[in-house]
């Protein structure tokens, strides 16, 4: 069970709700900070105040005033005319990480929400009913409202999710899950949608996954340089101590780590002076990367702790003010440098297989690493599945924080496109996987090749790992279910794991 209070959740335990549909309750402190802003609010609304959101309209509305015996009915159709999402549904896990994510924020106490309404999504939650939302629609100004609001629709018994593995309406899953539906009171619509929960809960699952990605690169990476006869004096640490960028001393200690007692692989090469910037140059294009991609943690775990809805309530200064933290600015420049910062482990990776299939840049492998080239392709093809990906990424990794557009007649005049940006790295995380699974495909026939005998321990660990499922190619096969299985190790920790049970664990 995680207990959440809207300041201390960390990025394990929104991985631990989003896959492994960890259980997830409010802390006491959480209840009572939750309780004293409500009543704050229904003080206000007993003494009529003029607050946005509570007693106006939304938007360019902000100054229509609405009467308290109309409140409820303002906030049930704040939700159901901004469910205007469009698409294929989120996955499950970016779901799940988005209501945890709005729980948490809501129970710091300055959203004004009721104690009850906050128990209600936490219990769908934790009973599994996953609302459907379009991954369409944000524009990450006033937070995630479209996407958003197909959450709160299902509180309310409309639109439609996913419960036990079937897809029907809100409220039978709510029905079947023995979940009352709600109606909102004052302030409890928006408190709901406005905020950046979607960005945030699909950059969660992206930057999870890109942290162990950017340690299997280094693996693959190594096993190249292996198949390259690599020299290895270029990973020395006074090279990367002159420089001094953490990333960099972390993947070149990583390289040396991985490829110690290596007979591939020397510190001097009598036949070569210094290899090409693919190989050479991995701890400074890895390592960069990686500096990109601890900044991106550091903004998600603040924002994962953040208020971002409007206004915020703080009762015991006796305020409400209207702000603009629903702002998704902070997470799409970050989303977008993860992007760029994955984009660029495919495009080196694609170098690296590159140097193996190409006879001219081998160092003496066969071309294409088939011992029969003519009659037989061997990896040629899987080169261009690379690069195909790797120029796709190139598409999605122009920045969408760069891009705005007014809306809801030039009031919210200046967007951040986050949802955007969180989307976009997801799609190059996956590009970025298929790519690196291609190098360690090629990387493992090519040390076939030169005698699997010669391999560092660690790698050879790896190697033995990818041939449980993907022989030696001794002529031509169907080539993308080997690819695809070396995918599937990438994705279930098992080529990083079979690394660490050899040399220890992998910066």
């Amino acid at each position: 069970m995680i207990s959440i209070n809207g300041r201390d959740l960390t990025l394990e335990q929104v991985i631990a709700v989003a896959r492994k549909g960890e259980k997830v309750e409010l802390t006491s402190e959480a209840r009572e900070a939750v309780n004293k802003a409500r009543a704050y609010v229904d003080k206000k609304l007993s003494e009529k105040a003029v607050i946005y959101g509570l007693t106006t309209g939304f938007g360019k509305f902000s100054d229509t005033f609405v009467p308290e015996d109309e409140t409820a009915e303002l906030q049930r159709n704040l939700i159901i005319s901004h469910s205007c999402g469009m698409g294929n549904p989120l996955p499950t896990e970016a779901v799940r990480a988005a209501m945890l994510l709005r729980c948490n924020a809501l129970s710091r106490g300055n959203s004004g929400i009721r104690l009850s309404t906050i128990e209600t999504m936490l219990n769908m939650l934790n009973k599994g009913v996953h609302p459907i939302i379009p991954e369409k629609g944000s524009l990450g100004a006033s937070g995630d409202l479209a996407p958003l609001s197909h959450i709160v629709l299902v509180m309310l018994g409309e639109g439609e999710a996913e419960y036990q593995g079937v897809r029907m309406s809100g409220r039978e899953a709510m029905d079947k899950a023995g979940i009352p539906t709600i109606e909102l009171a004052a302030k409890e619509g928006l408190a709901l949608i406005n905020g950046t929960q979607i960005m945030t809960g699909i950059a969660c699952n992206v930057l999870w996954d890109a942290l162990e990605l950017m340690k299997t690169a280094d693996i693959a990476a190594a096993m190249t340089t292996e198949a390259q006869l690599g020299i290895k004096k270029a990973f020395d640490h006074k090279i990367q101590d002159v420089r001094g960028h953490k990333g960099q001393k972390d993947c070149a200690a990583n390289l040396l780590q991985i490829l110690e007692n290596s007979k591939l692989a020397f510190d001097l090469n009598p036949d070569k002076v210094q290899d090409a910037y693919a190989i050479r140059c991995t701890p400074q294009v890895h390592g960069a990367s990686r500096d990109a991609i601890e900044y991106v943690h550091g903004v998600i775990s603040r924002e994962i702790n953040a208020v971002t809805d409007n206004p915020i309530i703080f009762p015991d200064d006796d305020e409400v003010i209207s702000g603009g933290n629903f702002h998704g600015q902070p997470m799409a420049l970050a989303m977008d440098f993860l992007g760029i910062a994955l984009s660029e482990l495919a495009n080196i990776s694609e170098r690296r297989t590159e140097r193996m299939v190409n006879p001219a840049l081998s160092n003496g492998l066969p071309a294409f690493l088939t011992k029969h080239g003519g009659v037989h392709s061997g990896f040629m093809i899987a080169q261009y599945s690379a690069a195909s990906m790797v120029s796709e990424n190139k598409v999605y990794a122009h920045p969408a924080s760069v891009d705005s557009i007014p809306s809801s007649a030039n009031q919210e005049d200046h967007v951040s496109m986050g949802t955007t940006a969180s989307r976009k790295a997801a799609m190059i995380l996956d590009n970025s996987r298929k790519v690196l699974a291609i190098e360690l495909f090629a990387a493992s026939q090519a040390l076939w090749l030169r005698g699997e005998d010669k391999l560092s321990p660690t790698t050879k660990a790896v190697y033995d790992v990818i041939r449980r499922e993907v022989a030696p190619i001794e002529e031509d096969v169907v080539m993308y279910p080997r690819m695809a299985a070396c995918e599937g190790m990438i994705k279930r920790g098992e080529i990083l794991a079979a690394a660490e049970s050899v040399c220890g664990k992998i910066r």
